[in-house]
């Protein structure tokens, strides 16, 4: 397999039309429309792919911004703590968000210095407090 990197940000449109992929582009000061010889899965993945990116974007914005710490841990990407709101954050590493409502800061501290984040996280967030998963 080979990977590159791409920008896909100037891609204002995509289109599918007897074998060729459309795409139509902003170069800044016009609109470029191209083909592209490609099988209907080349659009369809465009599709997919701006669908996981609009979800990943509405998932943000509902969220109120915490400031993330990342972790060393085999499940846990990074940790937040509002203390204002007492809500705690947690993602992990399959990318999901979950917030955890009314933990207190000390359990919040014995979390950041715990050996074992995972087994923290286990034996003394899951199931304890109301969550909701973004």
């Amino acid at each position: 397999m080979k990977l590159s990197k791409l920008n896909l940000s100037n891609v204002v449109a995509i289109g599918h039309s007897d074998g060729y992929l459309q795409l139509l582009l902003d170069l800044g000061n016009e609109l470029e429309f191209v083909e592209i010889p490609a099988p209907i899965e080349a659009f369809e993945g465009l599709q997919h792919l701006n669908d996981v990116v609009a979800e990943q974007i509405q998932i943000e914005e509902q969220l109120d911004p915490i400031a993330m710490l990342p972790v060393s841990s085999s499940m846990v990407n990074t940790l937040g703590y509002d203390e204002d709101n007492q809500i705690l954050q947690v993602e992990f590493h399959n990318g999901a968000i979950y917030q955890y409502s009314e933990v207190d800061e000390d359990t919040w501290e014995d979390f950041c210095q715990a050996e074992s984040v995972g087994r923290f996280y286990n034996e003394e967030i899951k199931g304890k407090y109301n969550s909701q998963r973004f």
